[in-house]
């Protein structure tokens, strides 16, 4: 009887995700086509191809499948990302530049708090916008605004409504521009995966980035976000103590410290120590290729350029301010502190 259970189990999972992890597998298989004919980046195929396609993230037969690959194939290409990464990485990034992420994040918090009562906003929404930019997007807004304490839910729903969606679209344009940007200013890889990793607000958006760039720049990119990620739990931590009121109902707080980041670590920490085989590491690689691209593409049917009309203008104002800061502040300490070329 439970063997029955389980295959009727997997049976019906399977139905509610096929269609929309399929479409985000042809999405991908599309893009990689048109990157080798043509020479165009794949991740920023994937997503302009998948922005065309908004209209399946509504259909009840796909939305399953896309929030999957969006999310757990995601976490699996980032994940796996682990065993490229080692402690000889870590050391050419240097302390110095650890430091500058750190502080760009707490100068973005700090930026956010002071923009919002700047325009009439208060403290707790700076801190979820700010925290959302400086940190990993739509998923520290949501941790951030589960322990803000507001009083009224539909007031905590619309603000952080409004920062999912702007950060979300902020993302994507940066994900475009930003790698652009690198070019014109003759940054290295090891430099560009730097800026890429600490100012795009969400790992998909960042991988998309720095690997439409090259290899090497994605893997920094992603390592130096993944710092940023990390951060969440101290933030969301201290975001609660200050905080401190009667919470919204109905909500459920995000897990503080991802599984997939403790994957990568473990993975990284192997690789350091003992390192794995050439073609772990080059099978490892081209899985975590793939799922990266299955995951920007559903990224991409999933967002919407009209929903960025129906966020607040001060929101959309404040967020705008802080990716702009967060992007001057570290391209300024990149130049003075990091001025590597070519």
């Amino acid at each position: 009887m439970t063997l029955v259970l389980s295959v009727a189990g997997v049976r019906d999972i399977w139905r509610r995700h096929f269609r929309g992890v399929a479409v985000s597998v042809l999405i991908a298989l599309a893009a990689a086509f048109l990157s080798e004919h043509y020479g165009a980046p794949a991740m920023l195929l994937a997503i302009l191809i998948g922005l065309a396609l908004h209209f399946l993230a509504d259909d009840p037969r796909t939305s399953a499948g896309l929030d999957f690959a969006s999310r757990n194939l995601l976490r699996v290409g980032v994940a796996l990302l682990g065993i490229r990464i080692s402690a000889t990485m870590i050391g050419n990034l240097g302390f110095g530049l650890i430091l500058i992420v750190i502080a760009a994040v707490a100068a973005t918090l700090a930026f956010g708090l002071l923009s919002s009562r700047v325009i009439g906003q208060d403290a707790r929404f700076g801190i979820l916008t700010g925290g959302a930019v400086a940190i990993c997007g739509a998923s520290a807004a949501m941790a951030i605004a589960a322990v803000l304490g507001r009083r009224q839910t539909k007031e905590a729903e619309r603000e952080m409504a409004f920062a999912v969606i702007g950060v979300t679209m902020l993302s994507t344009i940066a994900m475009i521009l930003y790698p652009i940007i690198a070019g014109l200013l003759g940054l290295s890889d090891l430099a560009t995966g730097i800026f890429l990793g600490a100012t795009i607000h969400d790992v998909a958006q960042v991988a998309g980035a720095g690997f439409s760039v090259s290899a090497p720049a994605g893997e920094t990119a992603v390592f130096v976000k993944l710092i940023r990620v990390s951060m969440l739990a101290p933030v969301v931590l201290l975001t609660a103590l200050a905080f401190r009121g009667n919470r919204t109902t109905g909500a459920s707080t995000p897990h503080l410290f991802p599984g997939f980041l403790a994957v990568f670590i473990v993975l990284a920490g192997i690789n350091s120590l003992i390192g794995f085989p050439a073609f772990v590491g080059e099978l490892a690689s081209v899985l975590s290729q793939w799922a990266l691209l299955t995951a920007i593409a559903a990224v991409g049917v999933k967002t919407s350029l009209a929903s960025i009309f129906h966020v607040g203008k001060r929101a959309i104002g404040v967020l705008v301010a802080e990716t702009l800061f967060l992007a001057g502040f570290v391209l300024l300490a990149l130049i003075v502190l990091h001025p590597e070329r070519g």
